[in-house]
C-alpha cells in the first residue's frame, strides 16, 4: 500500500498548496465569501459539480448499488435534476439580489428575526454536510489502510478546515476544479471500466447480478419520491448551493453552466450504482455495505491505480465538506453574531477565517461522534427543507407571506422533523412530509391572522456582467 499512500499524500499536500495561492486572491470579504462574484462557465462548472458531489454521494451511491442495485442512482439523480431546475429557474433572480446567504433574503421580505431564525437552522443543515464528508473520509482510512475511522476524520477533517480557512471561496474553487478533474478520471475513466472487467465484463456482470439490480425502480417508489422530496427541494434552498451560484459573474453563465453541473451529477449517480452492482458481485458478503467503495477498490485494483481512486473519493469528500464549512462560517459571521451584537466590526478577512476555523473544528469532533453518511445527510436534508423550504418559496412567491407566519413555519417545520426522527428513526420516510405539513400549515395559518412586516425581496441595481 505505499504507493497508495505516497499518491494519496501528494494530493493532500497539493490541496494544501491551493489552500496557500487562494489566501494570496482572497483579499476581501467578497473574495473570501462568494470569489468576488467573477467565475467563469469552466470554474464554475467545476465548483458547483464538486460541491454536490460529497461522500454521500460517491460512498453512499455506491452503498445503495450494492444493496439495491442500479436504482441507487437516484440519490444524485435527485441532486442532478435540483441543480438544473436551480440554474434554470432561480439562478437569473438570485444572482441580482447580490447576497452572501440565503437567509438575507428572508430578512429583506420579513425582518432581521425571520433571519436570525433561519440561519440557526441553515447553520445546522450546513455543518451536517460537513460531517458527512468527514465520516466518508475515516471510512476509506479504516478498509483501505487498516487504520481507525477517527484517524481518518482527524486527518482529512485537519486538511480541509486549513485550506478552506485559509482562501476561503477562492481556496474551494482551486481545489473543487482539481477536485472534480480527480473525480471525473478516478471514477468514470478507472473505477467503473476496472470493476466492470474484475467482474468479467459488462455481459458476466449482468448475469451474475442479483434479481432486480438492473431495474431503475428496485430501491422502491416510496424511497425515490421521498430522495426528490428531501434532495431535490434541498438543492434549491442550501446555502452551500446558493453561494457557489453567488460567485457566477453572469447569470448565463450560472443558468447554462449550472444545468451542464446537474447532467454531470445524474452521469456521476448511474457510474456510483453501476460501481455497487460490481461489488456486490465481486464481495456478496460484505458486513457492512458503507465499506463497499473501498473493499472494492482495494480487491479489484492495483497499486497506485487505488491510491489515484482513493484520492478521488477524498476529492469529493473534502469539495462537500469545505463547501459546508464556509457555508456555516458565512452564516455565523454575517447573520448570526451580527444578530447577537457580536461577529467582525469590519470586512476584515482575519474575521472570516477565525470562524471558518472553528466552524472546522465542530464539524470534525461531530464528525468523530456519528458513523453513518446517509444517516448524516438525510439529517441535514430533513432539518433544511422541512424547516425552511416553505418560508422561502413564499418569500419569493407569496405576496401575503408575513414574518411571524415565515417564524411559525421555521419552528414548526423542525420541530415536525426532529420528533418524527426521534419517533420513527433516521432513515424513516415520515419525518420529512410530517415537517412539510407542519410547516405549511403554520406558514399560512399565521401569516393569515398576522399580516406583519411582508415587503417585496427587492434586487441590487447593479450591471449585469458579461457571460
Amino acid at each position: 500500500m505505499m504507493l497508495d499512500l505516497i499518491v494519496v499524500a501528494l494530493y493532500a499536500a497539493g490541496m494544501l498548496l491551493l489552500g496557500c495561492w487562494g489566501m494570496k486572491r482572497a483579499r476581501s470579504s467578497d473574495d473570501y465569501l462568494v470569489a468576488g462574484r467573477r467565475l467563469g462557465p469552466g470554474l464554475y462548472l467545476g465548483t458547483l459539480s464538486a460541491v454536490v458531489l460529497g461522500g454521500a454521494s460517491t460512498v453512499g451511491t455506491v452503498k445503495l448499488g450494492y444493496v439495491y442495485g442500479l436504482s441507487g442512482l437516484w440519490l444524485c439523480g435527485a441532486l442532478g435534476l435540483g441543480l438544473i431546475v436551480l440554474s434554470l429557474v432561480l439562478a437569473k433572480p438570485l444572482a441580482k439580489l447580490k447576497l452572501y446567504t440565503i437567509t438575507q433574503l428572508l430578512e429583506r421580505r420579513y425582518t432581521p428575526a425571520a433571519k436570525s431564525v433561519s440561519s440557526a437552522v441553515m447553520l445546522a443543515y450546513d455543518l451536517m454536510i460537513a460531517v458527512t464528508s468527514t465520516i466518508a473520509i475515516g471510512t476509506l482510512v479504516t478498509v483501505l489502510f487498516a487504520l481507525p475511522s477517527w484517524v481518518g476524520v482527524v486527518i482529512g477533517g485537519t486538511i480541509v478546515v486549513i485550506y478552506s480557512t485559509l482562501g476561503g471561496m477562492w481556496s474551494l474553487t482551486l481545489t473543487d476544479i482539481v477536485q472534480f478533474v480527480i473525480m471525473t478520471v478516478g471514477m468514470l475513466g478507472l473505477m467503473l471500466p476496472l470493476t466492470v472487467h474484475y467482474a468479467g465484463g459488462w455481459d458476466t456482470l449482468v448475469a451474475s447480478a442479483a434479481p432486480g439490480h438492473f431495474s431503475l425502480t428496485g430501491i422502491g417508489w416510496s424511497t425515490i419520491v421521498t430522495y426528490f422530496v428531501i434532495y431535490f427541494l434541498g438543492i434549491l434552498i442550501g446555502q452551500d448551493i446558493w453561494q457557489r451560484v453567488f460567485t457566477a459573474r453572469s447569470t448565463r453563465v450560472a443558468r447554462f453552466a449550472g444545468t451542464a453541473a446537474g447532467v454531470y451529477c445524474l452521469i456521476y449517480g448511474a457510474i456510483g450504482a453501476l460501481v455497487g452492482v460490481a461489488a456486490s458481485v465481486l464481495l456478496p458478503d460484505l458486513a457492512d455495505p458503507n465499506n463497499a467503495f473501498a473493499a472494492v477498490a482495494q480487491l479489484a485494483l492495483p497499486d497506485g491505480l487505488r491510491g489515484l481512486i482513493i484520492a478521488a473519493a477524498m476529492a469529493a469528500m473534502m469539495s462537500t465538506a469545505s463547501a459546508g464549512m464556509l457555508a456555516a462560517s458565512t452564516l455565523m459571521t454575517r447573520d448570526l453574531l451580527p444578530a447577537l451584537g457580536g461577529g467582525p466590526q469590519s470586512e476584515r478577512v482575519s474575521s472570516y477565517r477565525l470562524w471558518t476555523l472553528l466552524m472546522g473544528v465542530v464539524t470534525i469532533v461531530i464528525a468523530l461522534l456519528v458513523d453513518d453518511v446517509i444517516g448524516a445527510l438525510t439529517i441535514a436534508y430533513n432539518l433544511l427543507v422541512g424547516g425552511m423550504l416553505v418560508p422561502i418559496l413564499g418569500a419569493l412567491y407569496w405576496r401575503r407571506a408575513s414574518n411571524s407566519g415565515a417564524i411559525a413555519a421555521m419552528a414548526a417545520g423542525s420541530l415536525g422533523v426532529v420528533v418524527f426522527m426521534l419517533k420513527d428513526g433516521l432513515l424513516a420516510n415520515s419525518p420529512i412530509y410530517a415537517g412539510l405539513v407542519a410547516s405549511l400549515a403554520s406558514f399560512v395559518v399565521v401569516s393569515l391572522l398576522r399580516p406583519d412586516h411582508s415587503r417585496p425581496v427587492a434586487a441590487e441595481t447593479q450591471p449585469e456582467q458579461r457571460a
